[in-house]
């Protein structure tokens, strides 16, 4: 087995391709080790000292490190726990946890909005975000706000205010005239 290392936007997170499908459908952020817990491929990653975050996307795994810990200390103990993984035969997420869209429910008058906002962010922002080994998923819209959740590489990424800013509210605000803001949010 061959895995491949990408770097990503945010110096903390670091992309694995395995080579290999890591989910079906979906996304599964691991922003600590006890939500890990619901993951055999995600607990061995945060076996390894100094990971504090794990993220699945179909076919990679973003990891995040502490500040002040090396990749270069860290990356090959990551890089045989995704390897014993794959060789283990276990299954990725355990058999009560589930990866989704990500996206928040939303109903009620504003709800043809929240769909317009939903697939731009699905169809626009997720793969392009997905490249850099992270994800964006709505949160809420409240009074043309747009709520995103950012995930991966991209929480606590030094260019997502720009990227939130700039490219995404810009994007929405462009198709939806509904939209005058976009904010992150932490869940």
């Amino acid at each position: 087995m061959f895995i491949q290392t990408e770097s990503t936007p945010n110096p903390a997170t670091l992309k694995f391709l395995p080579g290999q499908t890591v989910l079906d459908a979906g996304t599964a952020d691991f922003p600590t080790p006890d939500a890990g817990e619901k993951s055999p491929l995600a607990r061995r990653i945060f076996a390894v000292d100094g990971v504090t975050g794990v993220f699945f996307g179909n076919d990679f795994v973003t990891v995040t490190k502490k500040d002040g810990v090396e990749w270069d200390h860290v990356k090959p103990a990551i890089l045989g726990a995704i390897m014993e993984h794959y060789q283990s035969g276990q299954p990725v997420m355990g058999a009560d946890a589930q990866s989704g869209s990500g996206h928040a429910e939303h109903s009620g008058e504003d709800s043809h909005v929240v769909d317009q906002i939903k697939e731009l962010l699905d169809s626009r922002v997720r793969p392009a975000v997905a490249q850099d080994g992270g994800d964006i998923t709505f949160h809420g819209f409240d009074r043309g706000v747009v709520y995103l959740h950012m995930q991966g590489a991209c929480a606590g990424c030094p260019s997502s205010t720009l990227t939130l800013k700039m490219g995404i509210e810009n994007l929405l605000r462009h198709y939806i005239p509904e939209v005058t803001e976009v904010r992150p949010v932490a869940v």
